[in-house]
């Protein structure tokens, strides 16, 4: 998993960046150890009071632990990674909180330690942390076999906005077929007796009859293309001459192309506001969609949560009860029985402890699974919006082009 560390102050603005609820789906404070307090801003203050007495500005060290997006990651995975890091940074032992945070499906972990050194009252020194963390995240790619980031392989690779001259070049123009470019102006000949027929049959397929600079007649297309009449009507040109008579009345091929780039220009603004409008609707219904799942999650959770803690109770009365009183249970100590049921008891706790723990797991991966699925959705919206926006402003500069004297086509 990725990892990225910084030494920092501000017991406060941490505390409320860690259980900031409104731009996670759940937060989880996992752990507080070594601290007075039970709470997470109780507990970073603890460690801003402590350096008052030294000269250290940036008392805590916080650590975002990131797994692919892809891998179910369990919180011994987690809890693993972050031992490994207090003991190349030399962490070890000192107070920590730990914090879990879920996001558009995806789960990642903080951790925050006190840099502050009890017993000699000093910061801890981390030098070159981040060649460590790095170190230690390709480690950790490379033990789970998770598929490596170019950042951790290749320095160049880190920028994911390295893209070459050619990726930013606007993508060749498709024309239309020209076997039916030819066969819609023969129909529209074929079904016409004068002019102004022609005209009508023509703008109904798209095209805007024109006064061409050297071939008479021309159709041009709402691509800005210019077709010969005759030759695409397949009819000679002075049977054109005689239905249509003088040309000089039609607009020119320049002024053809500035009146089909306004007509198009309108359509593509139009367009817009129906995508920009469905885009919102998908939106809505989206987010819709994803605070109810949130709701549904931390409902289980918290479900879960009561379960496992009801079935706590009952299991430690349960172990409890092995323990005879009185005369026999001093019988028992004397003949080590009592010792014997102890262990049994701190035995099966600590299995209970990780039955408890995989059932959690099971429940957050199920959960992330869920984000997963959903968030599909919101990336195929947004990949066809992104499709469809690219075309619309491909179209939007080419007919802009069309409007200046100079287009070639």
């Amino acid at each position: 998993m990725m990892l990225k560390g910084r030494a920092r102050g501000g017991a406060q603005a941490c505390a409320a960046h860690l259980l900031n609820a409104a731009d996670n789906e759940h937060v989880d404070v996992f752990e507080l150890r070594g601290f007075a307090s039970d709470t997470l801003p109780g507990a970073l203050n603890e460690v801003y009071a402590i350096s008052r007495g030294t000269r250290c500005k940036q008392f805590l060290y916080s650590l975002s632990l990131s797994p692919p997006p892809s891998e179910d990651v369990s919180v011994a995975d987690f809890v693993e990674a972050i031992e490994l890091t207090e003991q190349r940074l030399g962490l070890a032992g000192q107070s920590r909180a730990i914090v879990f945070h879920e996001k558009k499906g995806r789960r990642h972990a903080h951790c925050v330690w006190s840099r502050i050194n009890v017993a000699e009252m000093k910061a801890i020194q981390l030098s070159f942390d981040g060649r460590r963390l790095k170190a230690l995240s390709r480690d950790l790619f490379l033990q789970h076999g998770w598929q490596m980031p170019p950042g951790l392989t290749d320095r160049r690779n880190r920028n994911p906005k390295n893209f070459s001259h050619a990726e930013w070049q606007q993508a060749r123009r498709v024309g239309a077929d020209p076997r039916h470019i030819k066969t819609a102006i023969a129909e529209a000949w074929a079904i016409s007796d004068s002019k102004t027929a022609f005209v009508q049959a023509l703008d109904e397929r798209g095209f805007v009859l024109a006064r061409g600079d050297r071939r008479g007649f021309v159709a041009v297309d709402i691509q800005g293309e210019v077709h010969s009449i005759p030759r695409k009507a397949g009819v000679k040109t002075k049977q054109v001459r005689e239905r249509l008579g003088d040309e000089a009345d039609l607009p020119g091929v320049d002024q053809a192309r500035a009146e089909i780039a306004g007509a198009m220009l309108d359509n593509i603004e139009r367009f817009r506001g129906e995508l920009d409008q469905g885009s919102e609707t998908a939106a809505a219904d989206f987010e819709r969609r994803r605070s109810e799942l949130v709701r549904r999650q931390r409902t289980e959770r918290q479900s879960l949560k009561e379960t496992q803690e009801r079935r706590q109770i009952i299991e430690a009365k349960a172990r409890q009860k092995r323990f005879q009183g009185g005369v026999k249970g001093l019988w028992g100590r004397i003949r080590g029985e009592h010792s014997r049921v102890r262990k049994q008891n701190e035995l099966e706790a600590a299995v209970a402890a990780k039955r408890d723990t995989a059932e959690h797991d099971v429940l957050i991966a199920k959960h992330l699974s869920q984000r997963r699925h959903l968030n599909i959705f919101l990336l195929k919206e947004r990949r066809d919006y992104g499709r469809k926006r690219l075309r619309l402003e491909r179209g939007a500069r080419r007919y802009t082009e069309m409007t200046g004297p100079s287009y070639e086509s």
